[in-house]
This record gives structure tokens, C-alpha cells and sequence, in this order.
């Protein structure tokens, strides 16, 4: 029983990513983006959890891919998907009637599922990241999707731009390369919760938190570039 809680975390994390696909198709973009904040909760939970009392297995470690690729590709693609569709100008390119631009947000699921594969199998990421991390870019289209509800005190030139059709299939494009580019980034995960050796973890934690209560959610764009650069900056 003991050893399957971390597992049983990551179930949940799935429920969630499940949950924010119906939340979307059932009317609600809040609660969409919501269960993916959840979700990303779980993740972070299960792997602490695991690591903390030494409770790692192969079949957490698949468990974990497979949630993900639904809670941080899946989701967040149909979410690009809605976003697209309902911007302007929208592009048309047109099959059997059907207008295909919006389905360039599923790229973000096909990079993911990409990313994680190689993640599993990629020796050189267990002290850091290859990429962008799959929740990192998840989140990103969370706050690109409250921006466009003008949620949490999104500024209105911020919300104009992210129902900008252009500027979205431009997001798109860029996250989608972050998740598989040959780019080390430092390693948000934890091997216990002691200051020493989790400096830049904790550091980087307080900021984001110090500059998401100041900016509310148009601090996670800031955040996100700013977790880019502090991990190219330390890696020289």
C-alpha cells in the first residue's frame, strides 16, 4: 500500500488532466485551466513524495509520462485549440470544409508526447532538463488562456493580444520547439526539502511567488522567460 502512494497521486493528477478536457467541452475555460493548476499540484506532489521516502519504481515512472502526456499535452492542446478558434483574424485553410488552423494547437501534444518519451530514456535529465519541462509549458498556456478571459488582473492590451490569431499560432510554434530542443534548464525537482542543494529552487519558488502577487497571472510569461534565462545563465 505504502509504496503505491506516489502512484495513487499521479492518478489523480490524470483525473485532473481528464477533468479539464470536459470542463472545456462542458462551456468552462476557468475550470478548464483550473484542473491543469491541479494537476501540475500532483505532479510536483507524487515525485517529492517518491523521492522523499525513497519510493521511486519503474512503474511510477511510466505512470507519471502517461498522466502527464494527457495533463500537460493533451488539455493544454485542446485548450490552444479552443483559444485558436475563437481568435481573429483567423487564417483559412479549408479541407472537406473544416478550417484546419485552429488544429495547429495539437501540436502541443505531439511535441509533449515526444518530450516525455525522451525523457524516459534520456540519462543526461536526471540532474536536468533537456527542454522545456511538459507542466512549464502547460502553465504557460493556462495564463495565455486566463489573459484571454481578462481574469486575475490581466491588463486589456494583454487580453487582446492572446485573441490574436497570429500571435497564438506564433505561442504555439515556439513552446512546441522549447519542449524538444537540445536546451539544458535547471531541474525544478526536489531529492528532499534542505536549503542546501535546492538553493535555485527555492529562489526561483519565492520570486515567481513574490512576482505572481504583484502581477497576478501576467506574471507567468515573466516567469517563464525568466526561468529560460536563469537556467542559460547558470549552465555557463
Amino acid at each position: 500500500m505504502k509504496k503505491n502512494i506516489p502512484n495513487y497521486i499521479t492518478l489523480l493528477n490524470l483525473l485532473c488532466g481528464i477533468l479539464s478536457i470536459v470542463s472545456l467541452y462542458s462551456g468552462s475555460v476557468e475550470w478548464s485551466v483550473y484542473f491543469i493548476v491541479f494537476a501540475a499540484i500532483f505532479d510536483f506532489m507524487d515525485g517529492a513524495v517518491a523521492r522523499i521516502f525513497k519510493l521511486q519504481s519503474e512503474l511510477g515512472k511510466q505512470l507519471d509520462s502517461l498522466a502527464d502526456v494527457v495533463s500537460f499535452g493533451l488539455a493544454p492542446g485542446f485548450i490552444m485549440f479552443f483559444l485558436l478558434k475563437t481568435s481573429q483574424p483567423l487564417p483559412e485553410i479549408f479541407f472537406n470544409g473544416i478550417n484546419l488552423v485552429p488544429f495547429i494547437g495539437f501540436l502541443v501534444p505531439l511535441f509533449s508526447a515526444w518530450r516525455l518519451a525522451n525523457f524516459n530514456i534520456d540519462v543526461r535529465q536526471e540532474e536536468q532538463f533537456i527542454g522545456i519541462p511538459t507542466p512549464a509549458s502547460a502553465l504557460m498556456i493556462v495564463a495565455l488562456a486566463l489573459i484571454n478571459q481578462n481574469t486575475f488582473g490581466s491588463s486589456s492590451w494583454m487580453a487582446e493580444l492572446t485573441g490574436n490569431s497570429y500571435f497564438l499560432i506564433s505561442a504555439t510554434l515556439i513552446l512546441s520547439i522549447l519542449l524538444v530542443a537540445e536546451i539544458p534548464l535547471l531541474s525544478l525537482k526536489f531529492k528532499n526539502l534542505k536549503w542546501n542543494g535546492n538553493q535555485k529552487r527555492f529562489i526561483l519558488i519565492i520570486l515567481s511567488i513574490a512576482l505572481i502577487a504583484v502581477f497576478q497571472i501576467s506574471a507567468i510569461p515573466i516567469i517563464f522567460l525568466g526561468y529560460i534565462i536563469i537556467s542559460l545563465i547558470l549552465k555557463k
